[in-house]
């Protein structure tokens, strides 16, 4: 369990910031998402994902638990048999909160807090690496097999030297600057 925050509470006493979460839990599964200031998201993070955990086990002891959090059985009802089943494959990180922009009325620091429904992507980071090296392989391998099957006399057009002009031309293109600068002083 996280150690309690120092400093004032969400709703003010320990009895009111237990209900304000509660309330903020059952509308989280009711719901799937809620839109509530950081604050509040932060402080229901932890709680949400502990009566996911609990949901997960799916017994008796565990349902009478969140029952005495959540006090909605269609809600518990519907965290045990809908919710849990997805967040199966999951270990943790249950919840994702979004920070939005600021309330109108009192620019308070908003957030949206949802629960993370999608499966988890069942390949390891290493499979995925594998692959990723597996294909920058081939696509090598494929690159080589068309370069040699090239012909070679268009190797050697793409390679033709650039004439570069001589040291006689050059001059000659210096004087004409020249006399084209003195032909625009007079």
């Amino acid at each position: 369990m996280p150690t309690p925050t120092k400093g004032p509470r969400v709703g003010g006493g320990p009895a009111h910031e237990r209900l304000i979460l509660a309330n903020l839990a059952t509308s989280l599964f009711e719901y799937d998402r809620i839109t509530t200031t950081e604050a509040k998201a932060k402080r229901l993070r932890p709680l949400a994902e502990r009566l996911v955990t609990f949901a997960k086990r799916g017994d008796l002891h565990s349902r009478r638990r969140v029952l005495t959090v959540v006090r909605d059985k269609g809600v518990v009802h519907r965290l045990f048999t809908e919710i849990a089943p997805d967040m199966d494959g999951r270990d943790g990180g249950y919840t994702r909160i979004t920070k939005i922009g600021p309330r109108k009325g009192d620019n308070a620091p908003m957030a949206v807090i949802e629960l993370v429904r999608e499966p988890v992507n069942a390949k390891p980071k290493r499979a995925v690496v594998a692959e990723a090296e597996g294909a920058t392989k081939k696509a090598a391998s494929t690159k080589a097999a068309d370069e040699d099957a090239a012909p070679a006399e268009e190797i050697v057009e793409a390679e033709a030297p650039v004439e570069e002009p001589t040291v006689a031309e050059e001059a000659d293109a210096v004087a004409g600057d020249d006399t084209a600068e003195d032909d625009a002083k007079a």
